[in-house]
């Protein structure tokens, strides 16, 4: 049995620990474009885009939210159990103060609607999903349910019922299929996909939006179901054009070595790895590899994942 399942005996894993999908497959750098997609899908959610854009001005924070929601991903994944649910709770805090109202019928809604929530979830879950294996990372049928099971744990701490939360690649691309019908492009959304392309940024970094940022967002954005491609009335490349440059940025990033990656601020991975051992040392090849990991477990096996569609 591999070290990585060695390691945390009478030490807290946190939420998931090194036996899960999540804990190997989050690690890996295409999660930030994994993230911008998630972003992009979000935004087609009337209800769920007006939430944000009524209650924040993510256009002076740019950076700040984007760094705060990848500090809470990771909190979730790597902390330890404490940390995960003190991070839940300050997450559903927030959400319970806010809400947002229809311009077309003037009704308020709360943001932290069940419905609201789960779809920002699986939409978030969906893209690391897609990303993740459309870039060639070994992650099997099997694992992928895993993955979707797991996310479970992470959606009750932001205050859904994991009951009514999809289980598997089947029941996540069930969702896409009913959700269907509530998304729309709105005014909102259109400035959700103008800010992801153009963020603002002080004027001696425009150089290496224009190098870097553009390059990424318009992969995020190409990695989109084609029906997302058709309500925001904007093309994208042929797919195998999008899956070859996603894959070719995958193996750029992962150039930069893992402890140079994981110095950054927040750390939550080398804390981690402090916390368990060196054997809790993540990557997304140990799915390759490593049969344990695919131990009874909340993930039911098997599953399918759409072309084009979700969990692809």
């Amino acid at each position: 049995m591999s070290d990585v399942l060695e390691v945390y005996v009478d030490r807290d894993p946190g939420l998931f620990g090194p036996r899960s999908v999540t804990w190997q497959l989050h690690c890996d750098p295409v999660m930030w474009i994994a993230g911008v997609r998630a972003l992009y899908l979000q935004a087609l959610h009337p209800r769920a885009v007006r939430g944000v854009t009524q209650n924040s001005d993510f256009r002076k924070d740019t950076w700040g939210r984007l760094m705060r929601t990848a500090s809470f991903v990771g909190t979730l994944t790597y902390g330890t159990t404490e940390a995960a649910e003190r991070a839940g709770a300050k997450v559903r805090g927030i959400h319970r103060r806010l809400t947002a109202v229809d311009p077309d019928t003037g009704e308020r809604y709360r943001v932290d609607e069940p419905e609201l929530l789960l779809w920002v979830h699986c939409a978030e879950i969906d893209s690391y999903l897609h990303v993740a294996r459309r870039c060639g990372l070994p992650v099997s049928d099997a694992h992928a349910d895993r993955y979707v099971g797991e996310q479970r744990a992470a959606a009750r701490l932001v205050g859904l019922d994991p009951a009514d939360v999809p289980a598997d690649t089947d029941r996540l691309a069930d969702y896409f299929d009913k959700v269907r019908h509530d998304l729309a492009i709105t005014p909102e959304a259109r400035d959700v996909y103008d800010f992801l392309r153009r963020p603002p940024v002080k004027p001696l970094l425009v150089p290496l939006r224009a190098a870097l940022w553009t390059r990424i967002s318009g992969i995020a954005y190409g990695t989109l179901p084609p029906w997302a491609h058709e309500l925001y009335g904007r093309p994208a490349p042929p797919p195998a054009t999008v899956t070859r440059r996603l894959t070719a940025v995958g193996r750029i990033l992962r150039a930069v070595p893992p402890e140079v990656r994981w110095k950054l601020p927040p750390r939550h991975i080398l804390r981690a790895m402090e916390r368990l051992g060196p054997g809790s040392r993540p990557s997304p090849f140990r799915l390759r590899d490593d049969a344990a990991i695919l131990d009874p477990g909340p993930g039911p096996a098997g599953g399918r994942a759409g072309e084009g569609g979700p969990a692809a």
